[in-house]
């Protein structure tokens, strides 16, 4: 029985940790983690950072757009390079989880 409840519950954790760890992972294989880091600044924002000044409006979808066109003077000085070789669906993967804290 207590097997039983020890396998649930290590199910529920996977599937509730599961997410974060593949958009990491998908941060990691699109580079995004060369400039960018959850909780600190390293060239780029945190994603905690960004998720805090666009909360409550704005959409993924807006999000996804400037992550592929890139842009400068939002964070700084230094310009956010394009990422057009990112997939749509990928920025918006990455966008709705920067959004949501980057948990």
């Amino acid at each position: 029985m207590k097997s039983l409840i020890g396998l649930a519950l290590l199910g529920t954790l996977t599937s509730l940790c599961a997410p974060a760890l593949a958009n990491t992972a998908l941060a990691q294989k699109n580079g995004c983690l060369a400039c960018h880091a959850v909780d600190h600044k390293v060239v780029g924002p945190a994603y905690q950072e960004v998720a805090k000044k666009y909360a409550g409006n704005t959409k993924p979808e807006d999000l996804a757009k400037r992550i592929k066109a890139g842009g400068s003077g939002n964070w700084g000085p230094i310009p956010m390079p394009p990422q057009g070789a990112l997939s749509d669906a990928d920025a918006k993967t990455l966008a709705a989880w920067i959004l949501a804290g980057a948990k």
